[in-house]
Formats: structure tokens, C-alpha cells, sequence
């Protein structure tokens, strides 16, 4: 059986009065992509911070690609690749000498630097860029390159700090694309992110964390079926017909529907999807009730961050940072 990149067991780390972690316990199997989700100050950045080195807990383990982080961090560094919410190249410097200047800092032998920022810019879809300064570049192509540089020394385990934000949804998705690619060859990704859309499209595996602790964890589909299920809704075209669109909805899906007379909608929890929205039109039109709009909704990771949260994911979560570089000491909780 692998042994899983990431495994953390019972993981606590207080900051002064504030109990960041309460208990942390996580596993992220090899080759896959494992996304972290939680309000500000849920203990996201923390967790990052122990599994990168940067912290050390108050109590528990952790260990990341076969080693502990406390007794081996040097050799844990040297297997993992870190890039922050916010690109740290060198605007001032080509792409190809930006991802050689890293080689050189991990005193990778010139030969391999060359071949390895030759091989990642084609990679990242940088290759016809390569000579250009980085100040030319768009914000997906420094945030493109700012991963490349993490990967540098070729990590099986790599960790990414909100990996596109800010960036437009043109640039988000080239990253994406890099990111899936990067995954089929091995390597494992653990992200944090306040995009909903993003972990529910390139997370294997979610943890929702808050007040330090793991409340959820699964794969998207199993954490929406936490919820709930399908709901079918209706919107009637007539007011008055809403008495006889809930009866036609009620022996439609067996289930009790709610009524929205302001909207005209009526929704009801639902199998068989969209089986059953065709079953609810057939039945709505034997019944004379014209349906002005009518379809299948599927709950979303908003609802289930919500609904495990009582809050909604907010774009404040960008202050919630880790650090770009192994080389800073984290000085807040996140």
C-alpha cells in the first residue's frame, strides 16, 4: 500500500491566547490534488505552515512525502515545492533566468538548472515567452511562472497558496489547465483557495476546516450529498396556479414542496433527476398549469460551506496568506 504524501494525526499549535489548531487530522493520497477550505482565521495558513516546516505544532504529528516535519525538515524541504498567494519572481529578469536564478539557489549542478527551467517553461505554455522580462507579462503568466519556480527541483508534493487570485477567468483557467497537467504526472497538490469553483474542480479530495478543526472532508460530490440532494423547481405563469403546481410536484416527487408565492416557485427535494423534470412537465401540462421555468438544482460547495460554516466563502479570505518562501517565518494566525 502507497504511504499517503500528506498525513497529519491530531495536530495542535497555539499562537498566544489563540488555539489555532484543535486537532487537525488529514491524509492526502499520492498523486492527487487536495483542496483546503475554511473562513478566515479557520487554521488553513497554519496547517500549510506546519506541513511546509514554517511552524512546528504545540502537539500531534505530520509527515509529508515519508518524513516527519519536526525530527526531518530538511529532508521534507527538500521534497516539496511552496508558492504563495502572490508571485515572487523577479519582474526585472527574463522567465527562463527568473527559473534558473532558483535552480541556482537550490544548488541544483548548471546542466540540470538549464534542463529543468527549459522543460517547465514549456510545461507552463512559457516557452515562446521565455526570454521576455516578466514585467511584460500577464498576471496568469507570473503566476504560471511562480509555480514553475516552485517546481524547480521536481517535488512530489507541491503547496499552493490561493493559486489564482486576482487573476481573470481567462488566466484562472490557463492555471487550472497547468495544474492538471502537473498532477497527471505524479505530483501532488495541496491548495488553499476562496474559490468554491476551483476546488470543486480540481480537488480530488476537500477538507472544510474551521475554529481549527477538520468538520468536513470528502470528495465534492460527497460533501454536497451531505446536504441534501437534487431539488426540482418550478416557476408557474400564473399565480393562481401554485395550489395545483405543488399537488402536481408533491405526487411528482412524494416529498412535501415549499411555496414561494412572491417568485411563483415551488421546490421540492427530488430523485431521479432529470427523469424526474421531464415526469413534472408531462404531469404540469396534463393538469392545464403553464410552467414559465422549470429545472433540476444541485447543491454547490457555497451551499455546503455554508451550511457547515453558517458563513458564506468571502473574497476576504485573501488575507489569509502564506508565506511565498520557505525562507519567511510566519508571524499571524490564519
Amino acid at each position: 500500500m502507497t504511504e499517503p504524501a500528506v498525513q497529519t494525526d491530531g495536530l495542535h499549535k497555539r499562537y498566544g491566547q489563540t488555539h489555532a489548531l484543535r486537532g487537525i487530522d488529514l491524509t492526502v493520497a499520492a498523486g492527487t490534488v487536495c483542496g483546503l477550505l475554511g473562513p478566515n482565521g479557520a487554521g488553513k495558513t497554519t496547517v500549510v505552515r506546519i506541513l511546509t516546516t514554517l511552524a512546528v505544532p504545540d502537539a500531534g504529528r505530520a509527515r509529508v512525502a515519508g518524513y516527519d516535519v519536526v525530527r526531518d525538515p530538511d529532508q521534507v524541504r527538500y521534497r516539496i515545492g511552496l508558492a504563495g498567494q502572490h508571485a515572487a519572481v523577479d519582474e526585472k529578469l527574463p522567465g527562463r533566468d527568473n527559473l534558473r536564478m532558483f535552480g541556482r539557489l537550490y544548488h541544483l549542478p548548471e546542466r540540470v538548472v538549464r534542463r529543468r527551467a527549459d522543460e517547465l517553461l514549456e510545461q507552463f505554455g512559457l516557452a515562446d515567452a521565455a526570454g521576455r522580462v516578466v514585467k511584460t507579462y500577464s498576471g496568469g503568466m507570473r503566476r504560471r511562472l511562480d509555480i514553475a519556480a516552485s517546481l524547480i527541483v521536481a517535488p512530489p508534493v507541491l503547496f499552493l497558496d490561493e493559486p489564482t487570485t486576482g487573476l481573470d477567468p481567462r488566466s484562472r483557467g490557463d492555471v487550472w489547465t497547468s495544474l492538471r497537467e502537473l498532477v497527471s504526472t505524479g505530483t501532488t497538490v495541496v491548495l488553499t483557495t476562496q474559490y468554491l469553483d476551483e476546488a470543486d474542480r480540481l480537488a480530488d479530495h476537500i477538507a472544510v476546516i474551521d475554529t481549527g478543526r477538520v468538520i468536513a472532508a470528502g470528495t465534492s460530490a460527497q460533501l454536497k450529498t451531505q446536504i441534501g440532494g437534487d431539488r426540482l423547481e418550478v416557476v408557474v405563469r400564473d399565480a393562481g396556479a401554485l395550489a395545483a403546481a405543488a399537488s402536481v410536484m408533491r405526487s411528482v416527487t412524494s416529498a412535501r414542496p415549499h411555496v414561494s408565492h412572491a417568485a411563483r416557485r415551488i421546490t421540492a427535494p427530488v430523485h431521479g433527476g432529470s427523469a424526474a423534470v421531464m415526469t413534472a412537465l408531462r404531469e404540469l401540462d396534463r393538469a392545464g398549469i403553464l410552467a414559465e421555468d422549470i429545472g433540476l438544482h444541485r447543491p454547490t460547495l457555497d451551499d455546503v460551506f455554508l451550511r457547515l460554516t453558517g458563513r458564506t466563502a468571502s473574497a476576504s479570505e485573501a488575507a489569509d496568506q502564506t508565506p511565498a518562501r520557505a525562507s519567511q517565518r510566519p508571524e499571524e494566525v490564519a
